[in-house]
């Protein structure tokens, strides 16, 4: 099995003003990329890994040879968590959720705007390179952060689980934002496409 890079779903400036389109155009077109050729070079050296998909990878990696453990925990979670941020992002959106997943908001955190705050000081708070999470904990939603690429996979979160993903490594936000890591992440509440989020929630 060979991992692609899939493409944006929507154009490179389509995020503006408040994720610029060099930044995404480095992001993806670099960053990303890189995460999957050097996934598929680890995957090259242990062929006996070659037929289990991405989120097998992941959630296997103690059974990953060690030779490669390290390659598929690094470019296979950020190939993963990559995958996700595109997908959830998108241009005129922005809002509060809606329906089921903002009863669920409402119901877990006491209001979206709590529910923001908390989401704003796990992504800050994340030490150096890292993602926030909004997971799905059986009956209940947590936020949770994850240093460099890991993500709740690795720590027995099934895929769908995972309803919201934020990248704070610099690379997503240095060019437009330097070193303002919140402000950067409050203009991101801008583009969080809810009706997306809502859709893997309703799973």
């Amino acid at each position: 099995m060979s991992f692609t890079l899939p493409p944006l779903p929507y154009a490179p400036e389509a995020l503006e003003p408040h994720i610029d389109a060099q930044t995404m155009q480095i992001h993806h077109g670099k960053h990303h990329q890189a995460y999957v050729n050097n996934l598929n070079a680890a995957i090259e050296k242990a062929p006996e890994l070659a037929d289990q998909p991405l989120e097998q990878l992941l959630a296997g990696l103690a059974g990953a040879p060690e030779s490669v453990r390290g390659a598929i925990r690094n470019n296979g979670g950020g190939h993963w968590n990559h995958s996700l941020f595109w997908e959830l992002m998108g241009p005129n959106a922005g809002g509060e959720p809606t329906g089921a997943l903002g009863d669920a908001i409402g119901q877990h955190f006491g209001g979206f705007s709590t529910f923001k705050e908390q989401f704003q000081a796990a992504a800050v708070g994340r030490f150096g390179s890292g993602w926030a999470w909004l997971v799905r904990q059986g009956d209940t939603l947590a936020i949770t952060s994850s240093p460099n690429q890991d993500n709740p996979i690795m720590d027995g979160a099934a895929p769908g689980d995972i309803l919201l993903g934020l990248d704070v490594w610099e690379h997503a936000y240095y060019l437009r934002y330097q070193n303002r890591r919140p402000d950067y992440i409050g203009a991101w509440w801008n583009v969080v496409d809810w009706s997306k989020v809502g859709a893997r929630y309703a799973r």
